[in-house]
């Protein structure tokens, strides 16, 4: 497959609309999954297939043949000799091969089938993998504006519409095409060309509306597709947010905006149901307008006595012949139109360009120090409204610099551009003299650990969530990084252990011990450098006094760049930068910025005097409740 410059899949060539090009240029555009180019055993399949198609499409062709002269033989008397000495007539023979051909056709459709289904399988996995690669490859910036439950409606959609299109063109239009070639020639040879004609026109004039219809159609299938990934969407938050939910006592509300959204998809639906109905009744007329036309020649034949009886049931099984994979054509193409429209939203996701891609020339981070360094970093992510200002500064190797300042001052930026997320609009970022633009990301990520303030798990078990900083880590190095997390003691205590399922985002833990296992995930990953993003400004007093145990254990050699919110958590940091306003305001040690009497002075004593009116309401509560039991 062809690669884009930046190395990723070059799904522009492939793109597919559903307002654009025949069944060729869908067959064009869907070649590489039906020919897997790195598959030759499902090439095999394919070829196979071909073979048991055509094996059908000869045994189809003798059942009609079969089937006249059935009737022919029921109204003479002529038998052959050695059907005497069988004691068979020649209807007799003929009913048994009549019976025969239908078989042998269904064996070989069924192998057809079973042949290409491993074809159409992997079409749709790897068309699945390519789109779950993609998104992960995207920029933070397209999933923080992204509605998850809608992407994965359109995901779960485009497979399907994919197997769809893969298997509809492949085992329904081509067998179609060879029947209507073989049934055209057999009019042609035995009743002559007028019979091919109204044929023709019958077939032309069917295929026409059909098309007509479903295009027509293609804007309600849209709508019907929009308001189905509009209430998905709205589900999915929902239930995400169910605490929120039941803390405001919404649930009403919520179950009103999800069935507004199925109100629509409920029109809509109906539309389409009402529009198939018009499409079918339509393509009935069509046909059996051409069966009566055809009827009445051949009723006329038989009367004249040009052709037999056996001819004119030979004809009328031949039309039910064609009938078959007519109609079928007129749904195959509608499953191929609305399949081409389900899959235009994965398509143009696969379209989607990252916003942060490797340079052709990337290379991998070589790690010495490391020394990380800001150089005159400016940078926004709306052009009205600037984030950084120039911000320089540079976090020697083992060292602990701490950057802190008010809400919006641009600290967790600064975490989002050493991990490229983003890039700097000016100016550079720097590890071991090295552009973080001028290296591969994965190797940039490799080299960076990251405990948030925010820990999100996965819904799998701890052990799984600790070993994720480093997947190939055993079980005993999983441990001793929980003991080193200070989390070890907890684990053990649950019944299931290091066995214990989190829940959904890690929601059956408490802050303070899912915190304690992204330290475990982050010390197992062993990063070089380590970011420290306000890792303890969600938890209480003394839950954030035992995580900073165990998160200066980890800092330790390491260069480490903490962001903070909590001043208590950073006065031991080799150097504090104080951010306002996207420019740095102040830098110095703890002590230093204290005598400057300034930002970090000011904002260090609002938080003692809150740390302060916190303990002494704590206090006055345990003495409450201590003189309440004394009473009792």
């Amino acid at each position: 497959m062809a690669r884009a410059p930046s190395g990723r899949p070059d799904t522009k060539n492939q793109t597919v609309s559903a307002d654009e090009g025949s069944v060729l240029s869908t067959l064009k555009n869907l070649w590489p999954f039906m020919w897997p180019s790195d598959r030759p055993d499902l090439k095999i399949r394919v070829l196979l297939a071909i073979v048991a198609l055509l094996a059908a499409k000869a045994a189809s062709t003798f059942v009609p043949f079969a089937y006249k002269n059935i009737i022919d033989g029921l109204g003479i008397e002529a038998q052959t000799e050695q059907a005497l000495m069988l004691g068979l007539s020649l209807p007799i023979i003929f009913a048994l091969a009549y019976a025969l051909g239908h078989i042998v056709e269904s064996l070989f459709m069924q192998l057809r089938d079973v042949l290409f289904a491993s074809v159409g399988q992997h079409a749709v996995r790897q068309l699945a993998h390519r789109t779950f690669i993609h998104l992960h490859r995207l920029s933070l910036r397209y999933h923080l504006q992204r509605r998850t439950g809608g992407l994965s409606r359109v995901i779960e959609r485009g497979t399907k519409g994919i197997e769809t299109i893969v298997r509809f063109t492949m085992l329904n239009t081509a067998p179609a095409l060879v029947e209507f070639v073989i049934i055209g020639a057999v009019f042609v040879w035995m009743f002559g060309i007028t019979y091919l004609g109204i044929v023709v026109v019958m077939i032309w004039a069917y295929i026409y509306f059909t098309v007509k219809a479903s295009n027509w159609r293609i804007g309600i299938r849209r709508k019907m597709n929009d308001s189905d990934t509009d209430a998905n969407s709205k589900a999915i938050d929902s239930l995400l947010n169910f605490e929120t939910v039941k803390y405001f006592g919404n649930e009403e509300m919520e179950a009103r905006r999800f069935d507004s959204s199925m109100a629509t998809y409920e029109g809509a639906a109906i539309r389409m149901w009402t529009s198939l109905g018009f499409l079918n009744f339509g393509q009935a007329v069509i046909f059996w307008v051409g069966m009566a036309i055809i009827g009445v020649m051949s009723v006329q034949g038989v009367l004249s006595g040009s052709i037999t009886v056996g001819d004119f049931v030979l004809i009328n099984t031949f039309m039910m012949q064609i009938y078959r994979p007519l109609n079928f054509i007129g749904f195959v193409y509608r499953e191929i139109r609305q399949g081409l429209t389900d899959i235009e939203e994965m398509f143009k996701l696969l379209d989607q360009e990252a916003e942060i891609q490797d340079k052709p020339t990337a290379k991998p981070l070589e790690v010495t120090g490391p020394i990380l360094k800001f150089n005159d970093v400016k940078f926004h992510y709306d052009p009205d409204r600037e984030i950084l200002k120039g911000v320089s500064f540079e976090v020697p190797a083992g060292k602990t610099i701490a950057v802190v300042g008010p809400s919006g001052a641009g600290k967790s930026t600064i975490s989002r551009l050493i991990y490229r997320f983003y890039d700097a609009i000016e100016g550079s970022v720097e590890i071991d003299g090295q552009d973080v633009r001028d290296v591969t990301q994965k190797s940039l990520r490799e080299s960076v650990g990251m405990v948030p303030q925010d820990t999100v798990l996965f819904n799998d078990t701890i052990a799984y969530n600790i070993r994720y900083g480093r997947p190939d880590a055993t079980d005993e190095e999983v441990r001793e990084a929980a003991r080193l997390a200070q989390i070890y003691d907890f684990i053990e205590g649950l019944p299931q252990g290091f066995d214990t399922p989190v829940g959904e985002r890690g929601l059956k833990l408490s802050g303070g011990e899912k915190q304690r296992v992204a330290i475990a995930r982050t010390i197992l990953k062993s990063p070089p450098i380590l970011i420290l993003d306000e890792a303890t400004s969600a938890l209480d007093t003394q839950t954030e006094r035992e995580i900073q145990s165990a998160l200066d254990h980890v800092s330790q050699n390491r260069t480490t760049l903490v962001i903070a919110h909590r001043l208590s958590t950073v006065i031991n940091a080799d150097e504090i930068i104080v951010l306002r306003a996207g420019e740095i305001a102040e830098r110095g040690t703890h002590d230093e910025l204290l005598a400057m009497n300034g930002l970090y002075e000011q904002m260090w004593h609002r938080q003692r005097e809150v740390d302060e009116a916190g303990e002494k309401l704590r206090m006055a509560r345990e003495t409450d409740t201590e003189g309440f039991l004394v009473k009792s």
